[in-house]
């Protein structure tokens, strides 16, 4: 009979193989310690119009209310660092915009992994995430000892920064749970002092109702006016706090081609944006997250831009 740290070795061994660049095990368990933060957090209205994010509040904080059975949580890390900068005049979008949607990608590779873990240890059963169900992601990876959470609230690794998808498989397997590594953030407050939204709050809290990721693709309603100076050029998300990370000097360039940058992201200026049509905006990017704007967002966001920096 295979031992649950044998189950731990053959997973990360497959990960590798599936394309993911770290893997790590937690107990699938309740996150007691996150509970009263994300309680405070919602109450304080940090979700901004995320309304969505005060559902399923039990299951968010405990895997096994979402998935009946669940003994492992297997936390996954996918790079999409990219080779190629945006030019200086291009409107910019964040980082893991360029290529592809990774909930397809991402999710497909791990629909990968969680075939060739059947083919080695027989029938399991569990699910497969990323950024697509009420799971703390960040909290797991840490947990798993992947890395740790940032003061800005992402997770970052010591070998490559913070450039990565986070997924999760959770299953019905016994494995050997991992340890976390702790925090090695230290007294630096780069994310925090970049920040122009000052989106960034101590305790590693982020008020997702000032971030400009939030700004340019959750929001629905025309853009605050307070942040008329404070957008800093970008049309989709915001890589700010994350290219200021000295841990980001470590990061390579990913070899997904899914990933590799669309016609004219690198390239076009904001005038040429606004020139296409809602039909070719959907012929660009029917496989990217920029279509999660919709093209009314995409024409708000670059509107902005051009009324606030001409």
């Amino acid at each position: 009979m295979v031992s649950p740290a044998e189950n731990s070795v053959i997973i990360k061994r497959l990960a590798a193989q599936a394309g993911f660049s770290f893997c790590g095990i937690s107990k699938a368990d309740f996150l007691e310690e996150h509970a009263p933060r994300l309680e405070a957090w919602l109450k304080n209205g940090y979700h901004g119009k995320m309304e969505y994010l005060q559902n399923h509040f039990d299951m968010r904080l405990d895997p096994r209310k979402l998935v009946p059975g669940a003994k492992t949580v297997v936390s996954l890390l996918f790079n999409y660092f990219p080779g190629s900068a945006q030019s200086e005049t291009a409107p910019r979008i964040a980082k893991y915009a360029y290529g592809e949607d990774y909930h397809v990608v991402v999710k497909d590779k791990c629909r990968e992994l969680m075939e060739l873990l059947r083919g080695e240890v027989g029938h399991i059963e569990g699910r497969a995430f990323t950024d697509s169900a009420p799971v703390m992601e960040r909290a797991w990876a840490e947990k798993s000892g992947i890395g740790w959470i940032g003061k800005h609230g992402l997770l970052i690794t010591k070998q490559h920064g913070s450039f990565f998808f986070l997924a999760e498989l959770i299953i019905d397997l016994d494995c050997e749970p991992d340890t976390p590594i702790g925090d090695y953030c230290g007294t630096c407050t780069r994310c925090v002092d970049a920040c122009p939204t000052e989106a960034i709050l101590p305790d590693k809290t982020l008020n997702a109702s000032k971030c400009i990721s939030y700004l340019t693709i959750e929001l629905r309603e025309e853009i605050p006016s307070e942040f008329a100076s404070k957008m800093e050029d970008w049309m989709f998300g915001c890589d700010i706090c994350q290219d200021v990370c000295p841990w980001n000097r470590f990061s390579t360039p990913h070899n997904e081609p899914k990933f590799n940058p669309l016609p004219g992201i690198l390239e076009n200026d904001v005038s040429k944006w606004m020139e296409i049509s809602e039909e070719v905006f959907g012929q660009i990017f029917k496989k990217s997250p920029v279509k999660r704007t919709k093209f009314s967002g995409f024409r708000r966001n670059l509107e902005f831009l051009n009324k606030h920096t001409s």
